[in-house]
């Protein structure tokens, strides 16, 4: 870091430095800043254009500092200079047509510009002047030829996509710089369709966490919340009899603190009861993650006195929690959430607390040797955190957790909760769109308990005042309107296959298929079931589909046979098992002698409706009559 980092800083003098370094002399040129910070009224400086290391800005709080920084040694000697160059150009501009980037845009551009000189580097090309569009087309041939690490399976599209747009950005970035690409890498081609997608490559979908996972998961996780007070009342405890006993050694403390845990209840021992607090935390991550669909960076984001609550005209109380998301920039976010979530916000906000003032105690120990030490800043971002953790790596500071770290004691929760699912953070927003979007879909199979009177409809009606509920995460809509999309493909699909239908809709579409004419108006099969899941409308019951474009459905009451009828209504095999049940049932009731005639006729009513469906789904005949 420069010496003068602790001089006052006009910041006039930054936003007047120049967009790019073309004619600059090197000493004046070296002495840009490239990242400062302001502590205590006084602007520190942390990276100028002639430092090695580049401390980059516009990251979230639980990205590690190693990935916050731009290591300019670890490039080829050759392009240290030019690279440094465009890099600069590129912060302080962007590309032609695009906003500014962020943080990780910048450090995703120099980890993938680094392999592109890797390779100039072992064509002995030492200049980006000397770069042809045939020199280009090796390294096209050189990523095709990659392999992902630790298999044979070649890179994804998507990666393909990003290396080769990479070099496109290093050939317009060069413009601004002394050694210029003359010519464009592919000037005939683009690198998405080199990559083998003419338009935006779709990335594959993070995986759903199965029904029974995640019930057990959060199962667990909920349990652990409820008895976080027990725990962190024992933790307290133990923190106190420390506190008073400091002329003792540490064997004589952690006998004492054994003692008192023994008498307590809690057998297993200190160490078993430290890793149950570590464990607590995951638990809290686990039930907010489930229940707010929050990113892992907005988790992180979390601060102390992030719940509040609103009540509407009839006396309904609706939770909400805030948080800031960096994937846009609206920054500042509201997520409703029940009351089990905010449980595990309180629990945390009290098992946080140690950490918080360990944090303040660094911040004043700094502050006695530096006021002006750069880390005060980097301190005072996380001591409102909930999600601490000590790093042992970073001579024990308390830092908000990494996603990394997260991914680490996830699969470990996973584990101890007898599963085998390679759990990660980000599986947790897909489940809750998808349970939102099963919920809208009609056929809710979810630990609805959990959540009272929270509203599953997801609409934006909701209880707010002035300030909580009217930064809502939208992208979410956009999450459940997806999983509801691909929902409806799955149960089209299901339709147009082999499968035996029932219901009046359902044999209408058995008809339907039938005809090759009908087939011909599509495309291709995609198509056709695109078109067919946009065009109709599609909810579940529990007995059946239905595609009842109005609240007319006659089939979601007591009588619930009259979906067999219903022009409306598709039953698929997997249905089957109701209408055998009922059927099995109804056939019992014939027996009973004080039914009455009316009764019986109804009992044969409704037998006669669910042996209908059977063998329209092709139950054998003498299956029913057994």
């Amino acid at each position: 870091m420069n010496d003068s980092t602790s001089l006052a800083l006009p910041w006039a003098l930054v936003t007047a430095q120049p967009g790019d370094v073309r004619g600059l002399p090197e000493s004046e040129r070296d002495r840009l800043i490239i990242t400062a910070t302001q502590i205590e009224g006084r602007w520190v400086i942390l990276s100028r254009y002639g430092d090695d290391i580049w401390h980059i800005e516009g990251f979230p709080s639980n990205t590690p500092a190693h990935r916050r920084q731009l290591n300019f040694s670890s490039l080829p000697q050759a392009f240290r200079v030019v690279m440094k160059a465009m890099v600069y150009r590129y912060i302080r501009r962007g590309r032609r047509d695009a906003v500014r980037p962020k943080g990780s845009t910048i450090r995703d551009f120099f980890s993938t510009a680094r392999l592109f000189l890797r390779h100039l580097e072992a064509l002995k090309i030492e200049r980006l002047s000397a770069i042809t569009p045939m020199i280009a087309a090796t390294y096209v041939t050189a990523c095709k030829a990659q392999r992902v690490a630790g298999s044979s399976k070649p890179l994804s599209v998507d990666t393909l996509r990003r290396h080769y747009m990479t070099v496109e950005a290093i050939h317009e970035l060069s413009h601004y710089t002394d050694d210029e690409i003359l010519r464009h890498p592919w000037p005939d081609t683009s690198a998405k369709s080199m990559a083998g997608g003419l338009g935006m490559v779709k990335a594959g979908k993070t995986p759903l966490i199965p029904d029974a996972v995640f019930c057990t998961l959060f199962e667990q996780a909920h349990q652990q919340v409820e008895r976080g007070k027990h725990l962190l009342d024992l933790r307290d405890d133990l923190h106190a009899m420390e506190a008073a006993s400091k002329c003792r050694t540490s064997a004589g403390i952690n006998y004492a603190k054994n003692r008192h845990l023994n008498a307590s209840g809690w057998e297993a021992g200190l160490s078993a009861f430290s890793q149950s607090l570590l464990t607590l935390r995951t638990a809290c991550y686990v039930v907010l993650a489930s229940t707010s669909g929050c990113r892992n960076h907005e988790l992180a984001n979390l601060q102390s006195s992030a719940h509040h609550r609103t009540e509407d005209d009839q006396g309904t109380i609706y939770h909400w929690m805030r948080s800031r998301s960096e994937k846009t920039d609206a920054g500042v976010h509201d997520w409703m959430i029940p009351e089990a979530a905010v449980r595990a916000l309180r629990v945390m906000e009290r098992w946080s607390a140690p950490y918080q003032a360990m944090i303040v105690d660094e911040i004043n120990q700094r502050r006695r040797i530096n006021p002006h030490d750069p880390q005060i800043v980097e301190a005072y971002k996380h001591r409102h955190s909930l999600f601490l953790g000590v790093y042992s790596q970073g001579n024990n500071r308390v830092r908000t957790l990494t996603n990394s770290s997260w991914d680490g004691q996830l699969k470990s929760f996973a584990k101890d909760c007898g599963l085998n699912w390679s759990l990660a953070s980000h599986q947790f927003r897909r489940k809750f769109a998808n349970y939102a979007a099963h919920s809208r879909f009609g056929d809710l199979r979810y630990l609805k308990e959990h959540y009272a009177h929270w509203s599953l409809d997801m609409t934006l009606g909701y209880a707010m005042d002035d300030g909580w509920g009217r930064h809502l995460d939208l992208e979410m809509y956009v999450d459940m309107q997806d999983e509801l999309e691909d929902i409806k493909l799955g149960v089209v699909g299901n339709w147009m296959s082999d499968e035996s239908l029932g219901g009046g809709y359902g044999q209408a579409i058995q008809v339907w298929r039938r005809e090759p004419q009908n087939l011909l108006i599509f495309k291709d099969h995609a198509s056709m079931l695109k078109s067919i899941a946009e065009s109709t409308a599609i909810r579940s019951n529990g007995h059946a589909w239905c595609t009842a474009d109005n609240d007319g459905c006659i089939g979601n009451t007591l009588e619930r046979t009259r979906c067999s009828g219903c022009d409306h209504s598709v039953i698929g095999r997997p249905h089957a098992p109701i209408y055998q049940r009922l059927y099995d049932d109804l056939k019992g009731l014939l027996n009973c002698g004080d039914i009455g005639e009316g009764g019986r006729q109804r009992v044969e009513r409704d037998m006669s409706r669910c042996r209908d469906v059977l063998l329209q789904l092709g139950i054998p005949l003498e299956a029913l009559i057994a």
